[in-house]
């Protein structure tokens, strides 16, 4: 829109009101979004932040106060929460290392070409569209001896002595959760890892291989490098979702037996929703949010310095 010219040749400043709407006009268009996300997550997060420095149980009518750090006092002196932090790093880099390992030799065998690749790849993904509570409740069924063949697959095989149930079994227990999360969880990898393949340049292989490097040296030297910032950032997604993923331990264990698969995702969902102390709970998942937050800084240090090196 053109304005008039001042009687000094310089074009005339437009108006005040006109100037604040052009100004404000790309909050207003966000303005929807924003409100959404407040709505939805910061005022939630607000809220249980504060539930984490007051005294909130659902059956006892006279809590509400603000009791300060009394919480995280008593959750330096918990017991059960040590052992399902402990529980966490194990039920998290079991999971997380097995999936990527799984979905990395998937993918690298999707990415040639052969007959049938469409349907294979639809396959593989087929996992990753069952509902979690449905795979827990499969996976029960599968290490159940009465109803399951794996304990009798694995009696058969000479891996067990008898037929029985690994997940009431406290040394095997959380291998029942771990093997159900992978074969959940490897898709994720293997589609985010193939179409990371298929973006390297062809010529590189064909001109590596003109120079006499092996399939081990092509992948070291050219799949590895350009799969290394896809590999960690996917790694952290992963990490971070599966740490605070306890549907399949619910599930499948409810944290048992003596508490030996009880992470800490579980363990906030027993002290909210079974002994309905929600601001004990929230006192934990601060401390999960805060730990979950410095390893995403450490990985996403670790990715920049990655793409810097390319």
């Amino acid at each position: 829109m053109a304005y008039a010219a001042r009687h000094d040749g310089l074009p005339a400043r437009r108006p005040l009101m006109k100037r604040i709407a052009d100004g404000a006009a790309p909050y207003l268009y966000s303005a929807p979004a924003l409100i959404l996300i407040v709505t939805v997550m910061l005022v939630p997060l607000a809220l249980g932040v504060s539930y984490a420095f007051r005294d909130i149980q659902l059956l006892n009518p006279f809590s509400g106060a603000f009791i300060g750090l009394d919480h995280f006092r008593a959750l330096s002196q918990d017991q059960a929460f040590y052992r399902a932090l402990r529980n966490t790093l194990w039920w998290t880099g079991a999971s997380v290392f097995l999936q990527f390992l799984l979905g990395l030799i998937l993918a690298l065998l999707l990415d040639k070409p052969f007959y049938g690749r469409g349907l294979a790849q639809a396959l593989v993904f087929l996992p990753w569209a069952v509902p979690s509570f449905l795979a827990g409740l499969n996976w029960s069924w599968l290490f159940n001896p009465v109803v399951g063949p794996l304990p009798h697959w694995f009696y058969a095989l000479g891996i067990m002595s008898e037929p029985s149930n690994i997940l009431s079994d406290p040394q095997l227990a959380m291998w029942g959760p771990i093997i159900a999360n992978v074969w959940w969880g490897i898709p994720f990898f293997a589609i985010t890892l193939l179409a990371a393949l298929q973006a390297i340049p062809r010529d590189l292989y064909e001109a590596a291989s003109i120079d006499g490097a092996g399939p081990v040296q092509r992948f070291l030297s050219i799949t590895l490098p350009f799969l290394a910032p896809t590999i960690a950032i996917t790694i952290l997604l992963r990490t971070v979702w599966i740490s605070n993923f306890a549907d399949l331990i619910i599930v499948m264990t409810n944290g048992g037996p003596a508490d030996r698969t009880q992470i800490v995702a579980s363990y906030i969902f027993t002290q909210a929703f079974k002994r309905l102390d929600f601001g004990y709970a929230s006192a934990i998942a601060l401390v999960l949010l805060a730990l979950l937050l410095a390893y995403s800084m450490l990985i996403v240090i670790l990715r920049q310095w990655l793409l810097s090196k390319d």
